[in-house]
């Protein structure tokens, strides 16, 4: 009998939406703390989101579908954080411009005003790394990698609550 094998659907449910919302509060946490996300920092807070909306609606449900839409959110973010890991370590190219929006309808002097308020974060540098925390080589994980190996783990909680559900 496995570790897994000992929680309910129910439980795994909670225990995979609970740790996104921890992912997401730490996200905003460190956001508070100064460290303004990048573009894909940001898209990798939205399978989170959208985890947590699907534990509640697993949880009202039952519905095995909303487990497997689960373990599928959660490949998107693991996909996302092992794209942008990549970027961070320069092992391939991340999207061109990873700050601001659309000009839209702006005049020259808003947009440049939009500009100069905007913090300037770029994808491919390493804000934080465990590794400034705790001096070991070993360690030398990003945010994205940590929400890579998470999501990672959730995938295989939301499979598991998905195979057990009726």
């Amino acid at each position: 009998m496995s570790f897994l094998d000992r929680f309910t659907a129910k439980g795994l449910i909670v225990l995979a939406a609970a740790t996104s919302a921890a992912i997401l509060g730490g996200a905003f946490i460190f956001q508070a703390l100064g460290y303004a996300p990048c573009k894909m920092c940001l898209w990798q807070r939205w399978p989170h989101a959208i985890a947590v909306v699907l534990g509640g609606a697993a949880l009202a449900t039952q519905r095995r579908l909303l487990s497997w839409l689960g373990a599928l959110n959660m490949t998107v973010s693991a996909g996302l954080g092992i794209f942008h890991s990549g970027v961070e370590r320069k092992w391939w190219d991340g999207p061109a411009s990873c700050s601001g929006g659309g000009v839209g309808d702006l005049s020259v002097e808003d947009l440049l005003a939009q500009i100069n308020q905007a913090p300037l974060v770029r994808c491919d540098e390493i804000p934080w790394r465990m590794s400034d925390m705790i001096p070991l080589e070993f360690l030398d994980l990003t945010m994205a990698n940590f929400n890579a190996i998470i999501s990672l783990g959730l995938i295989v909680l939301w499979v598991c609550a998905a195979r057990k559900t009726g």
